[in-house]
């Protein structure tokens, strides 16, 4: 410890005292006033004084109070860097779900549904050619450096696993230490994501690729939730006999729920609404509906 900041009654005492503190006699020390300190009136308001008594040379070094009040200020400013970072990325990703819900009325013809009397209409395609290795890697050149710049933006690294499953399906994989961001509410960060590089990979003159986006395998576990979720309504349903409509989902989610019960004896679904806010409805089958008239007349 080569400084010490030292409050006593008087100047001389501080400086006696910092000295002693220092290990030195008071002649090989100097000092600095930092408060000359008050006597008040009749010993009110008093004050002490302060001093900083250092050894010759090392005037400007830091003492152990203004280290760690240097530190606290900096543990403090970078709270709040990241607490900001945090705020603008949060607020980034929010622009981008609403980005790509304008878009997503765009994408509707090439994105409808397959199941239960909706139709994509990228199937109703006839068979194109196979896409080359250099195609495939081209395809995913654009589609990871769109994402890298939307990240970089959002000060987030994240690292990609993009691969082809078929000839036109492009799956990313992305790995990182803040994947809830990039996930959001209910995935709606993410199906944007998604929503917005689809559109970047389709400008180019390709065949329509569908692209997946996913991370820490969220589309497999909302897959799991969305069936249990159609399972259950579809009980209460055939409890009810009575309509049960399931709050909005993207086509992807909706094939979910269509595909989940499409082999129901009892039930059988629709969707009403347009995008973004098209949504499932769970109905009894007219069937089930007479069978059950019948044996209660």
């Amino acid at each position: 410890m080569k400084s010490v900041e030292i409050s006593g009654k008087s100047i001389s005492e501080a400086v006696e005292e910092g000295a002693a503190k220092l290990g030195v006699g008071i002649s090989d020390v100097e000092f600095t006033v930092v408060d000359e300190g008050s006597k008040g009136f009749l010993g009110l308001g008093a004050r002490p004084a302060k001093v900083k008594v250092y050894l010759p040379g090392y005037e400007n070094e830091p003492t152990e109070e203004e280290k760690r009040a240097a530190e606290l200020k900096a543990a403090e400013e970078k709270a709040k860097a990241e607490k900001e970072a945090k705020l603008k990325a949060e607020k980034e990703a929010k622009a981008a779900a609403k980005a790509a819900e304008k878009e997503a009325k765009k994408e509707e013809k090439a994105k409808e549904e397959t199941a239960v009397g909706e139709t994509s209409e990228e199937e109703e395609k006839p068979e194109r050619p196979p896409l080359s290795d250099e195609d495939k890697a081209v395809i995913i050149k654009s589609a990871e450096d769109f994402l890298k710049g939307v990240f970089a933006a959002m000060k987030i690294e994240v690292e990609f696993d993009s691969n082809f499953v078929d000839n036109k399906q492009l799956v990313i994989n992305m790995s990182g230490d803040e994947m809830g961001v990039i996930i959001g509410k209910r995935g709606q960060t993410l199906d944007s994501l998604q929503t917005l590089t689809s559109l970047v990979v389709n400008k180019s003159d390709y065949p329509y690729i569908n692209v997946t986006l996913d991370t820490e395998s969220y589309r497999e576990r909302r897959k799991e939730t969305l069936e249990r979720l159609a399972f259950n309504l579809a009980k209460k349903c055939k409890h009810n006999r009575r309509n049960v409509v399931l709050e909005p989902m993207n086509p992807y989610e909706r094939r979910i729920i269509h595909s989940t019960l499409q082999n129901d004896r009892y039930v059988t679904t629709y969707s009403e609404g347009t995008e973004p806010h098209r949504y499932v409805v769970i109905t009894m089958k007219n069937s089930y509906s007479k069978q059950h008239k019948n044996e209660n007349e």
